[in-house]
């Protein structure tokens, strides 16, 4: 009766086993070997403005960090374009405070005074004019006299009413909208000399992140134009492995698994962990080696080498073993 009892409890636990693999699809951890490559991850280096190379002092294989000096244009043209920039500027700012600050007090003066000579002037030809109308009457002074007379008492009147306006004006100041035109002409050549500093740094390339030179594509003394590749940088950290993992098996897998990459002829064993998996399926790419066909879909997914050394080189094909793998679920 006991060993009965004994024989139900075992069936029973072999059903529950049984239906939790059927739910869940994953059983114990297994080993699942993937292929891939490390990633080839490059950026072409050039200068953002054109000129004539002056040094380089890096060559091809050599290790460079991040801000480190990789070459330096003749910078002459830029500093005597930054100088004419600066001298633009100075005449602009210059031009905007004589605005701002409006006429000198001697020019004022000067206009106050050119005021009074013409009131003066005007006061005489009215005395003038006053005084030859009564004798145009009684006949003293001809009539062209009297005309001329009167002509250049109107003429005295023009000409004070004209010094008055231009004193008006010395005293006024500037227009608003001259000033802004002014403020404007500073701001444009600020522009200009902040352009030609910009123009000036560019003539220096620096590595924009650690890596390896992988080509040297100009020399000293070579005209480049902007944009133009004067190296090619090779980024090898954080070390990135792109392998592919069959469509039956992305179930087995998930990011932050631990896994070891090896490559053929080095013994060494390197360490990693899955960081990405593509959300789309893809055919397998022609240099990725399958146990399965080729033409099955596959995920793309990256392995991130915690540990590489000098042996692993981008573009080097491995083997991605995932320990932890878990069992596929049997339909």
């Amino acid at each position: 009766m006991k060993n009965k009892r004994l024989i139900i409890i075992a069936g029973a636990v072999v059903v529950v086993a049984a239906l939790a693999y059927q739910l869940f699809g994953r059983g114990p951890a297994g080993t699942l070997t993937l292929y891939g490559n490390v990633d080839i991850r490059s950026v072409n280096l050039g200068f953002r403005v054109p000129g004539r190379i002056a040094t380089m002092p890096v060559d091809e294989g050599a290790r460079v960090k991040a801000g480190e000096v990789l070459a330096r244009l003749d910078t002459q043209p830029l500093t005597d374009a930054l100088n004419a920039a600066e001298a633009a500027l100075g005449v602009a700012g210059a031009e905007l405070e004589k605005r701002k600050n409006g006429n000198r007090s001697q020019d004022i003066a000067q206009a106050e005074a050119l005021v009074a000579q013409r009131r003066a002037a005007l006061a005489q030809a009215q005395a003038d004019d006053e005084r030859r109308t009564e004798l145009v009457k009684s006949g003293a002074v001809s009539q062209a006299v009297y005309l001329a007379t009167h002509a250049a008492y109107l003429a005295a009147q023009a000409q004070l009413h004209a010094a008055e306006e231009s004193l008006s004006l010395q005293r006024a100041g500037w227009r608003s909208e001259d000033i802004a035109a002014s403020a404007a002409q500073r701001a444009q050549a600020t522009a200009q000399r902040d352009k030609a500093r910009t123009d000036l740094a560019d003539a220096t390339l620096y590595a924009p992140s650690d890596g390896t030179i992988l080509t040297r594509a100009s020399e000293p003394g070579a005209i480049v134009a902007a944009g133009e590749t004067v190296f090619v940088l090779t980024i090898d950290r954080p070390m990135r492995v792109r392998a592919y993992v069959a469509e039956a098996d992305l179930g087995r897998i998930s990011p932050g698994m631990s896994v070891l990459v090896t490559t053929d002829g080095n013994p060494k064993t390197y360490h990693g962990t899955i960081g990405f998996i593509s959300p789309a399926a893809e055919f397998t790419p022609k240099t990725v080696q399958t146990q399965d066909l080729r033409t099955q879909l596959v995920y793309r997914l990256r392995v991130i080498v915690t540990d590489p050394d000098e042996l692993l080189r981008q573009g080097q094909p491995v083997t991605v073993s995932v320990p932890g793998a878990h069992v596929p679920a049997k339909g």
